[in-house]
């Protein structure tokens, strides 16, 4: 086959394509028409889950996972525009890994709001001014992250979705490497790419600051700086990656959660964080973890926190499989409530491991 017959096939197979979009899009519309009648989520993260599930499931082509779920991504993300523009927010400034992440998992059709805290992307949720908001809960190598931690003792927002973004740094600047003579970044990636710049770079000034994205805006206006900040970061502020994947482990990811004030429904995969405080009583703990145990859930992670209100009092958060909707585990949950002196649901929501 020549090279201009392949290339009809290809266009040939693009015209079908668009053309079933816009019989999805007009579905969609339909379907749009009927929630806004009974009041139903526009964002439905256990249809969408369940959906790249399955079709990630019968790709037996040679795209990657990874690529089918990004492409339908931004087909959802546009479809849903279609229903309904919503509005997200995530940890500021524009260009973080907050940001890419909230893009990563709901594509670019929707409004993305930069704020200045993790409580302000709470706070934005509670009040209505967004639909959704995307905070970091913990990771991989730095562990829990406090600022989401404490906030969930007292909103009202309930954990929708979960994501996992691999943090890729890079050093970007107008280059070259040779000439580089100052770094900016965030505390954190300056510790985790503490080899690569002993190696490569040792005589040059390292100056933290608060962000990634900020240390990219930085960078684009000095000739001889540089920044460890994500591609997206050099994306927006016009700076070339000098070098990629500098960071010292190749496995470091962040969790995310979306947050929102809807009760997500079962995928057929799920997962569900609790929090509670323990009776000031020998053995307390003990008895708070006994439900999970006789029901057979394993939890798969347990933190603690400081409750901030009275010396030496305690709040557990715990992960564990499943949905609070299935009879074993509503079970479970109800035998904590009656051996806890605070017991507090946060959500379940589809088990992805994926943006």
């Amino acid at each position: 086959m020549t090279l201009a017959e392949i290339r009809a096939k290809i266009d040939a197979i693009d015209d079908r394509v668009v053309s079933l979009l816009s019989e999805r899009a007009e579905l969609v519309h339909q379907v749009g028409e009927l929630k806004r009648k009974s009041g139903e989520p526009y964002y439905a993260p256990e249809r969408e889950e369940a959906l790249l599930r399955r079709l990630v499931a019968m790709n037996k082509g040679r795209l990657p996972e990874s690529s089918v779920r990004a492409i339908y991504r931004e087909i959802l993300s546009s479809m849903r525009a279609l229903e309904q523009d919503i509005n997200v927010a995530y940890l500021g400034p524009q260009a973080t890994f907050s940001h890419q992440a909230a893009a990563a998992h709901f594509g670019s059709a929707v409004n993305f709001e930069p704020e200045r805290t993790i409580g302000d992307v709470f706070e934005a949720v509670e009040r209505g001014r967004a639909h959704y908001g995307v905070v970091p809960i913990e990771n991989s190598l730095e562990g829990a992250v406090n600022a989401t931690l404490d906030r969930f003792m007292d909103t009202t927002a309930k954990i929708c979705a979960q994501l996992f973004l691999p943090v890729e740094l890079n050093l970007l600047g107008r280059g070259p490497l040779s000439a580089v003579k100052k770094i900016y970044s965030h505390p954190q990636p300056f510790g985790q790419c503490r080899r690569w710049l002993s190696e490569h770079l040792p005589a040059a000034e390292c100056v933290e600051v608060a962000s990634t994205a900020r240390a990219a805006e930085l960078a684009a206006g000095e000739e001889t700086s540089a920044a460890i900040a994500s591609s997206m970061a050099g994306e927006f502020f016009g700076l070339p990656v000098l070098a990629a994947s500098i960071q010292d482990s190749p496995g470091n990811l962040t969790r995310f959660f979306v947050v929102g004030t809807q009760d997500t429904q079962p995928s057929g995969a799920d997962k569900t964080s609790v929090m509670f405080a323990v009776k000031d009583q020998p053995g307390a703990l003990a008895k708070a973890l006994e439900p999970f145990e006789k029901a057979g859930i394993s939890l798969t992670r347990i933190e603690s926190r400081p409750s901030k209100r009275r010396p030496w009092e305690y709040y557990f958060f715990a992960d564990f499989a499943g949905h609070a909707a299935d009879p074993a585990i509503a079970a479970a949950l109800g035998d904590l409530q009656s051996v806890c002196a605070f017991t507090r649901i946060l959500g379940s929501y589809p088990d992805s491991k994926s943006a």
